[in-house]
């Protein structure tokens, strides 16, 4: 396994006394590596969602700087990335792993592990063209918190978690989890919600729904915009612009008709950040490139920033596209 999510000491797995096998595995015979890595990923991001609403819940988000004011990593960062991480692993050791956050050699507890696989996954059918797919040509790309200076500051709904899996340069899957969903409807409430998706396949886990016919509603940085942002955000001639956290809550945004273009002219964003969001996009009929149109690349040497920005829509991509000023595109190199 290649990683760049810390170095993990990895305990043997335990096994059912019964059946011999390990839990939730059961019924992972026959299917194809990309659907058991999909099912599992679906589990292990759940596990990191109950992760994030348990360090917030107890009180001490042991938050640190990394580069700035505005880029955080807290206690939930780093023990979603170990559980996500240290589980992905374990049950398939081929994979390539990439994850956000720099972790120092630490031992796993046992506790962070999550071992089982979504049923209602391992039932649906493997796209024929992925279907031959071998653990070590995959690589995963893990985003703990999406969303972490939103996450400090009590904007629940921006948080997602975010696992991309990715295949020759391609994000073909994704699982995004929403720890906060629903978190202000109530007590009686189900909190949280999985999202996932698959190319040739579909996305699950919500209701897709378009933006108002006519309307351009763009959604954008809240704490990283600057002029050129502002410059191409202005460009698009929007009748309202939308200001959130969270690379994975804004293309939510689009899938649930909330904004008709995610705008981003800036070299913040991170590979990890967009590969599971694409997949939801993309399986639905949008679609998502840098500034420039170019698709986005995922195999394990390329570099983690999306150097040229990000332009994203459920349609009416060339309206969008069409209207980046050139300045704008001169400034960001892919």
């Amino acid at each position: 396994m290649l990683s760049s999510c810390g170095r993990f000491v990895l305990q043997p797995p335990t096994y059912d006394l019964l059946t011999g096998r390990r839990p939730g595995l059961i019924m992972a015979s026959g299917h194809t590596v990309l659907m058991r890595l999909v099912a599992s990923a679906y589990s292990i991001a759940q596990k990191a969602g109950t992760i994030v609403r348990r360090v917030i819940a107890e009180g001490d988000l042991g938050i640190v700087e990394k580069t700035c004011a505005t880029d955080l990593q807290t206690k939930a960062d780093r023990l979603a990335q170990m559980s996500i991480c240290s589980s992905l692993a374990r049950k398939f050791p081929k994979l390539t792993i990439i994850g956000e956050e720099d972790l120092p050699f630490e031992e796993v507890d046992q506790e962070l592990i999550e071992d089982g696989q979504w049923e209602e996954i391992l039932q649906q059918p493997c796209p024929t063209q992925y279907s031959a797919i071998k653990e070590e040509d995959l690589v995963v790309w893990v985003d703990p918190l999406d969303g972490t200076k939103e996450y400090t500051e009590g904007l629940l709904d921006n948080v997602t978690v975010l696992i991309g899996i990715a295949y020759e340069g391609k994000a073909i899957a994704g699982v995004i989890n929403q720890p906060y969903y629903n978190y202000q409807a109530g007590p009686d409430a189900t909190l949280g919600r999985t999202i996932w998706g698959v190319l040739g396949l579909g996305a699950f886990g919500f209701q897709l729904k378009e933006a108002p016919a006519g309307k351009h509603i763009i959604t954008t940085t809240r704490s990283h915009s600057n002029k050129l942002v502002t410059d191409c955000v202005t460009a698009m001639n929007p009748d309202d612009v939308l200001r959130v956290g969270g690379a994975g809550n804004k293309i939510i945004q689009l899938i649930e008709g909330k904004a008709s273009a995610y705008v981003f002219a800036s070299p913040g964003c991170k590979k990890w950040d967009t590969c599971a969001p694409e997949v939801i996009l993309h399986a639905v009929g949008g679609k998502l490139t840098d500034i420039h149109g170019n698709a986005l690349q995922y195999n394990k040497e390329v570099k983690h920033m999306n150097s040229a920005g990000v332009l994203a829509t459920l349609r009416d991509y060339d309206y969008y596209a069409s209207r980046v000023p050139e300045s704008v595109k001169n400034a960001l190199v892919p």
